[in-house]
């Protein structure tokens, strides 16, 4: 297990932060991240539309992953249309 930092952007209309916010943890439990921490950064305008949105809401999770894991999760979260945008780091101890 390795520590990564993921920032998320999700729409800022509430039921589709909802929506995505749960989707996303619902990814992170499938690839069997461990100690996830969640900060959330707030609602901010974009610097270039996304999907014709303005605004996103950005939320950055702190975890551990099986280094094995990572492609597929960043598949599935390029399949998962709540997700405007993520990065995905590996933190360097």
């Amino acid at each position: 297990m390795r520590p990564y930092e993921i920032v998320v952007v999700l729409p800022s209309e509430e039921d589709q932060f909802q929506k995505g916010k749960e989707a996303v943890a619902a990814d992170l439990a499938q690839f069997k991240a461990a100690d996830v921490k969640e900060e959330d950064m707030g609602d901010r305008i974009l610097a270039y539309p996304i999907r014709k949105k303005e605004r996103g809401h950005y939320i950055l999770y702190r975890t551990n992953l099986d280094p094995q894991s990572v492609i597929p999760l960043e598949r599935a979260f390029k399949l998962n249309t709540s997700v405007l945008k993520y990065l995905l780091v590996k933190v360097e101890a």
